[in-house]
C-alpha cells in the first residue's frame, strides 16, 4: 500500500466518522424525549403548535430551525408555601398567616400560554382568598377551625386555578402568628378573663356552700324536732309499763319530784326504824365518819 492509498483510506475513515457525527447530530436535534411525568410544547415563532405527551422519543424536524422551541413542562405534583400573609380577623385582630398549597397541571397549554406567569397569578390569589374567607371569623375561630377553613381556601384557590389548568389538591393553614404588641394586648386580656372567672368560680362556691350548710342545718332540725316529738310518747309508754309494778312507779315518782328541788345537789333522809330511830332533820346534821371509823349497828368500831 503506497502513501496515495494510504491517504485515500484515512480520508475515508474520516469522512465515514464525520457522517456518524452528523448523523448523530442530526439525530438529536430532530428528536424530543418525553418522560412519563412531564410533557413537551412545541412553538413555532413563540406560538403553540403541538403538544407531545406520550413517553419516549418524538421526531420534530422543525426542531433543527432556530425558531421552533420545545417547552418541557412537569406534571408532577408541586406545592407552593406562602408565608407571612397580613390578614385582619373580624375584631380588626392582625394575623400573620403562613399557608400550603398543593397542586398539579392538569392543562400544560393553559398553564403556559393562558397567563403570563402563573405562579405570580397564583400568590395573588392565594393572598385574596385568605384575606377574604379568614377575614371574616375571629382569631379564635380560625383556631379552632382551621381544617374547615383550610378546605374552604382550596375551594376558591381551585376555581382561580382551573382557568389556567392547574389543578389545587390541598390547602391548609400552616401557621398563625401574631403581632407582638398584638400578643402582649391579647395576653393580657385573656389574663383578666380568667381573674374574673376564677372569682366568679370562687363566689359559686361560696353560695353553694353556704346553701348546703342552710339546707344541712334545716334537715337537722327536723330530725331534731321529730326526735323531741318521741321523747313524751317513749315517756308515755314506759310511764305505762311502769304501771304494772305500782312499787317500782312510786319510787320513780318519789325519786323525781326530789330531783326537781335541786338536780343532782338533793340528799333525802328516812331516818332509822326501831330503837336507834333517827329523824331525817338529825340525820341531816351528822358528819360523814370515813369508813373504817364508822361503828357497826351493835356500837363497836371496825
Amino acid at each position: 500500500m503506497n502513501s496515495q492509498d494510504t491517504l485515500q483510506l484515512l480520508m475515508g475513515a474520516g469522512a465515514g466518522v464525520g457522517a456518524l457525527w452528523l448523523v448523530a447530530f442530526l439525530f438529536r436535534a430532530m428528536t424530543v424525549s418525553v418522560d412519563d411525568r412531564q410533557v413537551a410544547l412545541v412553538t413555532v415563532f413563540g406560538k403553540f403548535t403541538r403538544k407531545l405527551s406520550r413517553p419516549g422519543l418524538h421526531v420534530v424536524p422543525g426542531k433543527l430551525f432556530p425558531w421552533v422551541k420545545v417547552r418541557h413542562v412537569s406534571k408532577a405534583r408541586d406545592f407552593r408555601s406562602y408565608k407571612g400573609i397580613h390578614v385582619n380577623d373580624s375584631r380588626g385582630t392582625t394575623m400573620l398567616v403562613d399557608l400550603w398549597v398543593e397542586l398539579h397541571l392538569v392543562d400544560s397549554v393553559k398553564a403556559q400560554f393562558a397567563v403570563t406567569d402563573w405562579d405570580k397569578a397564583l400568590q395573588s390569589v392565594v393572598a385574596h382568598a385568605a384575606i377574604s374567607i379568614l377575614g371574616k371569623s375571629d382569631f379564635q375561630q380560625v383556631l379552632q377551625d382551621r381544617q374547615e377553613l383550610g378546605e374552604r381556601l382550596r375551594a376558591d384557590i381551585a376555581r382561580e386555578a382551573e382557568r389556567w389548568g392547574l389543578s389545587i389538591d390541598s390547602a391548609f393553614i400552616q401557621q398563625i402568628e401574631l403581632l407582638p404588641e398584638v400578643a402582649n394586648e391579647l395576653s393580657n386580656t385573656i389574663a383578666a378573663r380568667l381573674e374574673r372567672a376564677t372569682a366568679e368560680i370562687e363566689a359559686t362556691g361560696r353560695l353553694e356552700v353556704a346553701q348546703l350548710e342552710a339546707d344541712t342545718s334545716r334537715e337537722v332540725a327536723t330530725l331534731v324536732a321529730e326526735a323531741r316529738a318521741q321523747y313524751p310518747l317513749a315517756i308515755g309508754a314506759a310511764l305505762e309499763k311502769l304501771k304494772q309494778s305500782p312499787e317500782v312507779l312510786e319510787a320513780y315518782l318519789e325519786l323525781y319530784e326530789l330531783s326537781q328541788l335541786r338536780p343532782g345537789r338533793t340528799v333525802a333522809f328516812r331516818g332509822f326504824e326501831g330503837k336507834q330511830a333517827l329523824r331525817s332533820a338529825d340525820a341531816a346534821m351528822l358528819q360523814v365518819m370515813p369508813v373504817d371509823q364508822a361503828p357497826l349497828i351493835d356500837g363497836s368500831k371496825r
